[in-house]
């Protein structure tokens, strides 16, 4: 039965046998994998650092010298090409045979490429030999299935002293190109102050001659520019004290318009005062006032009324009352008088005196009669109208008025009048 193979994205699966032409080359993933029939191998696609040494390799004239780089190189899985060359010559190794070989070619490279420059070329542009080495050996790897993802030259040095005997002369040559090139820009700058300095005294005469000339213009100008600006300042100082003089009076006349506008607002605002006071006095004490009048007003016309009703009501009531004890004592007195003429006719020998001895008997209790109704009666209200007696006499006369009535009432009943009688006898 057949088994899942995995690999991870560092290596790369190699299935051959059965069922495939060409072996299968898988970078970084899975196949199925028959046991008998089938083999699968795997081939590392780590990148691998390579430390190049060559030592004592003698450059084109001859001097040795010693160089280490660094490389890195892996077997290029993305290439099915790349990776077929690199099955071909590396699968079944293990990663550090591989690492040996690409490290033998890589160095091999360095080392030819250091016999065809000089040690000068080598120590002076590294650059330049470090992507010599990268190319050559890039384009002798691929055919390996190895891509070089770089190259460096690390250190370059030798055992004879040529490169510290180098370093000396070129420190010399600096220092001799430095010190003459010192002393000839000392000298140029010499011959320069030199003529800097003629040119800078020539230009400072004519500067001077120029400087002289142009004061002179100055001073004559400067006159002339004094006489008009002292002229133009009479004129500018007359023109002043006028426009002065002018804007004086106007700030005056402003002032004063200032001061008539203030005061006239100070009187708008005193009216206004005023009117506001009388408003608030209306609305504080005259409203206030005019209205508790007229309450009061109200109140002592409706008590008025109310008494005045009250007085009509209870006159009413006393004249209705008094008319009608009148008629009960008419009433009383009518038939007393009737008893009188009958015990008159019974007795026909009384005379007049008789007769009016009877009604001063009787004329106490009519008045009594006549006062009873007053005597039960808790409050009385008199009203006035002007005219007459007024309280307690206004009452008795009242009374009065009734007991008055009663002669009159005998003589109609008897024919006798008491009066005569009475004045008769006396």
């Amino acid at each position: 039965m057949g088994n899942c193979a995995t690999s991870g994205p560092n290596e790369a699966m190699v299935v051959s046998g059965c069922g495939y032409g060409r072996p299968l080359m898988v970078p970084g993933g899975r196949v199925w994998v028959w046991p008998v029939c089938q083999r699968l191998q795997r081939i590392s696609l780590n990148v691998m650092t390579l430390n190049i040494q060559s030592s004592n390799v003698n450059t084109l004239k001859g001097v040795p010298i010693s160089c280490q780089g660094v490389a890195q190189v892996k077997i290029q899985g993305s290439s099915q090409e790349m990776l077929a060359n690199a099955c071909m010559q590396f699968l079944g190794k293990s990663e550090r045979e591989i690492h040996d070989i690409a490290l033998e070619t890589l160095e091999g490279h360095q080392r030819a490429i250091m016999g065809n420059m000089t040690v000068e070329e080598i120590y002076q542009d590294r650059k330049k030999f470090s992507k010599i080495v990268f190319e050559v050996a890039s384009l002798d790897l691929v055919n390996m299935g190895i891509t070089v993802v770089s190259y460096t030259l690390k250190d370059v040095k030798d055992n004879e002293g040529y490169l510290q005997a180098l370093g000396k002369k070129r420190t010399a040559e600096v220092t001799r190109d430095a010190e003459i090139g010192e002393a000839e820009n000392q000298r140029d700058a010499g011959m320069k102050k030199a003529v800097a300095h003629q040119e800078h005294m020539k230009a400072k005469y004519e500067n001077d001659t120029a400087i002289a000339e142009a004061k002179r213009d100055f001073e004559l100008k400067k006159a002339a520019y004094d006489m008009e600006v002292q002229t133009e300042k009479a004129k500018s100082q007359l023109a002043y004290e006028l426009q002065s003089a002018i804007s004086k009076q106007s700030i005056k006349e402003a002032e004063m318009q200032i001061k008539v506008e203030e005061r006239s607002k100070q009187i708008q605002v005193q009216e206004q005062e005023i009117m506001r006071r009388e408003k608030e006095l209306e609305a504080q004490v005259k409203k206030p006032a005019e209205a508790e009048k007229y309450r009061l007003e109200t109140i002592a016309e409706a008590e008025k009324l109310k008494v005045v009703l009250e007085a009509e009501a209870k006159a009413e009531a006393i004249k209705l009352k008094g008319e009608a004890q009148a008629f009960t004592i008419e009433a009383k007195a009518k038939a007393e008088a009737e008893q009188m003429v009958k015990k008159a006719d019974a007795w026909a020998k009384y005379e007049e005196a008789a007769i009016v001895d009877m009604v001063l008997q009787t004329l106490p209790k009519v008045a009594a009669e006549v006062a009873a109704p007053l005597t039960s009666a808790r409050k009385i209200t008199m009203v006035s109208s002007g005219k007459g007696d007024i309280g307690a006499a206004k009452l008795t006369g009242e009374v009065m008025d009734v007991i008055d009535k009663l002669p009159g009432m005998v003589e109609k009943l008897t024919g006798v009048n008491i009066l005569k009688s009475m004045n008769v006898s006396n």
